[in-house]
């Protein structure tokens, strides 16, 4: 069973319910879910939900760790072989769209970068700024120079971080893959849909409970590490702007509506992305899926 959906939309509390009715083990597809210095900031499922049943690929992953969709497929598929081994049923939900596309559809295999390297092209884009890097791209690598914007940081830097690493571009990477390792027709495959203005009040309020929680804490930990600000766990919805709040830069309201925006926009983009992304899902309110998990069950 696929439970995904934007962030906010209930979809981890609707993974407990189902999976308490069927005898499932809930599987975590929620890219920044991985990271165990992220447990509040994220909304994890708390320690006793964990302990009520079986949690999988939650917090496993060290914040230091440039985790990558590439990493969790190869973990999802001894995990999923193991659930099943059990007798219990896999219910994987998250809102990471490219988690549930690799699962079902496959993935290139590119190579992990040497930390040395990756060290080394971020360095330079600090320097040189992202649009000398993406000309030298251009220059080195046009095919990837022509797919990204000037401004596009991350994806730049990763660009030629593979270019240095493997002397191939990372096109022709994507030609080489890592086969789907479950067929998206014998799954249940169900996004959760909420009204936008809905969404807005849930995102709204988990913020707020999330701080009331000891998020601020959780970050302030996080930022004493001194770790590279590129890193994935260092961009989590609201860690950037708790760590300007700790920093003396801005107050705790404006970090707080800053978290909460730009939550609010990865939602849109989140939706976007499904709609065109994943076709043949079923979307639906979460008080809806029950009864389609027990029609299903049932035929």
């Amino acid at each position: 069973m696929l439970i995904a959906g934007p962030t906010a939309s209930g979809k981890s509390a609707l993974a407990l319910a189902l999976a308490r009715e069927i005898g499932g083990t809930i599987i975590n597809a929620d890219s920044m879910q991985v990271y165990r210095d992220l447990r509040v900031i994220t909304a994890r499922p708390t320690p006793e939900e964990e302990g009520s049943l079986p949690h999988r690929l939650y917090g496993h992953v060290d914040a230091a760790e440039n985790y990558s969709v590439g990493r969790w497929l190869a973990d999802v598929g001894p995990v999923l072989d193991a659930v099943r081994a059990a007798g219990r049923v896999p219910v994987l939900t998250g809102g990471t769209g490219l988690y549930f596309k690799a699962l079902t559809q496959g993935l290139s295999a590119v190579p992990p970068t040497p930390p040395d390297i990756r060290a080394m092209v971020r360095s330079r884009c600090d320097a040189e700024g992202a649009a000398a890097l993406h000309a030298e791209l251009a220059r080195r690598d046009p095919a990837m120079a022509e797919r990204l914007k000037p401004g596009d940081r991350m994806r730049i830097a990763r660009a030629l971080e593979v270019l240095e690493a493997t002397g191939r571009s990372l096109a022709d990477w994507h030609r080489d893959g890592m086969p789907a390792i479950l067929d998206p027709d014998e799954a249940l495959k169900i996004f959760l849909a909420v009204d936008r203005d809905e969404l807005q009040r849930r995102i709204d309020a988990r913020f707020d409970a999330m701080l009331a929680a000891g998020a601020l804490d959780e970050v302030r930990a996080l930022s004493a590490r001194g770790l590279d600000p590129m890193l994935p766990a260092m961009k989590a919805h609201g860690v950037p702007w708790l760590r300007r709040h700790l920093a003396g830069e801005i107050s705790l309201e404006a970090a707080a509506e800053g978290g909460k925006r730009d939550t609010r926009r990865y939602t849109k983009r989140q939706v976007t992305w499904f709609r065109h992304q994943m076709p043949g899902w079923t979307w639906l309110a979460s008080e809806a899926a029950p009864d389609l998990v027990e029609r299903e069950l049932a035929g």
